[in-house]
């Protein structure tokens, strides 16, 4: 297994760095702004948000974070596999670890693994995210299964890429369970047409307005798309794309 594996995508080689000095590079800059990263452990939904402290080269090591959750650790140390997901300069950085074990940093607990020896940066243009119009929005109709009510959700997007899409369940209507699929789900594109997919719930954030109403931001992969659906999508995109180029020269 690699860390193209882990996330489910195919194709993704052309993007892996393999470079023992590119592979520092890259965990240097993302210690170093400070970016946030996903831990994911595999085979169950537990995601931890974690952060470099070290980047020890000499050692061959890759110093973390520790969860504040003690439970979640001991899954995380015990787990065979951990995938990890970050950005870098609005790039998308993955890699995966077969380890992490207990150590500390500064006299305090943290996680260790081996340096990755590849990474995969990914800037492919399909995956790059276009937020959707607040005068026009785009709705997405979820059927929901009978153990969370049953019937349809009709929700609004956030943003949409040719991956996925950005959900606002203002209801938690879905719940915020990681690796969850959503079978049936079909997006009304303005002007363009409706797809249908399965959506996957990849990340969840629950934010809290200005106007103090909590709300959710689920992050959602597509799955079993068709290739007519995808191109769709494509097409809309590139038209958001377009009436955004144009607002900004004066055009519209």
């Amino acid at each position: 297994m690699d860390a193209l594996n882990d996330f489910g995508l195919e194709n993704w080689h052309d993007f892996e760095v393999g470079s023992r000095r590119e592979v520092v590079s890259l965990l240097r800059a993302i210690a170093e702004k400070n970016q946030l990263i996903r831990m994911l452990v595999q085979g169950e939904s537990d995601v931890c948000v974690t952060s470099i402290l070290a980047v020890d080269v000499d050692a061959g090591k890759l110093i973390l974070d520790r969860s504040i959750n003690p439970e979640q650790n001991q899954r995380i140390v015990q787990a065979r596999r951990i995938s990890f997901e970050t950005s870098l300069d609005k790039i998308r950085i993955l890699f995966a670890s077969d380890a992490v074990r207990d150590t500390t940093h500064d006299n305090a607990p943290a996680l260790e693994l081996a340096l990755p020896a590849t990474m995969i940066r990914l800037q492919r243009r399909e995956f790059y995210r276009m937020s959707t119009p607040v005068s026009n929005p785009v709705r997405v109709t979820i059927p929901i299964p009978f153990d969370l009510g049953g019937g349809n959700a009709v929700l609004p997007l956030s943003d949409i890429s040719c991956g996925g899409v950005c959900v606002f369940d203002n209801k938690f209507i879905l719940g915020n369970t990681i690796g969850k699929n959503y079978e049936n789900c079909r997006i009304e594109l303005p002007d363009i047409g409706m797809v249908a997919t399965t959506l996957q719930v990849r990340n969840s954030i629950d934010m809290t307005l200005l106007n103090n109403k909590a709300n959710r931001r689920l992050g959602c992969q597509f799955h079993d798309m068709s290739r007519a659906s995808a191109a769709a999508v494509q097409r809309y995109i590139t038209r958001l794309e377009r009436e955004r180029n144009a607002r900004i020269a004066g055009l519209s």
